[in-house]
């Protein structure tokens, strides 16, 4: 197992690790501060700094998977190409360093809460979401038609507000018990060890709660200056909304 360090604490950007494996998925590391793709964001990219000093271009990083498909629990940090010096130097039990690449992964955590808040003006279900760092979309099962201005405004509000952003967890028990938290068609969150992460925005006055596993800012206000670029309709029943950055971000 890798222990995930970056579910509890989004701002670091660095840790001390092992080396647990080296495979053709990539390098194994103890614990990590990189997050694998999954939940709709991208996977982090940064560095492996090796105890000569030596850095290994990390490209991007996934969840290990068996032979069935299925995800082992370990977080696999995948070599950039052309580095053949660098992992020769880099085996099973070595202590390294592991540093992401921090402005991308802000502008992840930027994107990502801003989609939650999407969610609150678009009160629909979500059929399919992606989070990169140049933009980030989501897809809603809706037939009626969304306005980018008015959407526009209401996140420039949302984010002015500077609203706090707080992770915590809910039971199954809860969960089944309010199953309109899950506000995704498609994926359903992780279970197995009896409570599900959490993400809420709001102190007062909820503004959205929903399972995530996903990395986020701790306030709304360091979002910034967000727009929709476009509105798509992918289907008769489904409306794609796109966030991109405005001009001066």
């Amino acid at each position: 197992m890798t222990e995930e360090l970056f579910r509890q604490d989004a701002t670091l950007t660095e840790c001390a690790a092992t080396v647990l494996d080296v495979t053709e998925q990539g390098i194994v590391l103890g614990r990590t501060v990189f997050y694998p793709l999954g939940g709709g964001q991208a996977g982090d990219s940064g560095w492996l700094v090796l105890a000569d000093g030596a850095e290994l271009v990390i490209a991007d990083t996934r969840k290990e998977k068996d032979e069935a498909g299925v995800a082992t629990g370990r977080i696999c940090h995948l070599p950039a190409p052309n580095q053949r010096e660098q992992l020769s130097k880099i085996k099973q039990g070595d202590a390294v360093t592991a540093r992401i690449d921090a402005a991308r992964r802000q502008r992840l955590m930027r994107f990502h809460t801003a989609s939650h808040l999407l969610c609150h003006l678009v009160p629909q279900p979500v059929n399919g979401c992606s989070i990169t760092p140049d933009h980030a979309r989501i897809d809603f099962h809706m037939t009626e038609p969304l306005d980018k201005e008015q959407l526009t405004a209401g996140l420039a509000r949302l984010v002015a507000a500077a609203l706090p952003v707080g992770v915590g967890r809910v039971t199954d028990a809860e969960l089944d018990a309010n199953p309109q938290l899950v506000k995704s068609m498609s994926v359903q969150p992780p279970r197995g060890s009896g409570t599900v992460r959490t993400i809420r925005i709001g102190a007062g006055d909820l503004i959205d709660l929903q399972p995530c596993g996903g990395t986020h800012v701790a306030n709304t206000a360091e979002i910034g200056r967000v727009v929709v670029t476009k509105i798509e309709k992918k289907s008769a029943q489904s409306r794609r909304v796109v966030l991109g950055w405005a001009a001066e971000s």
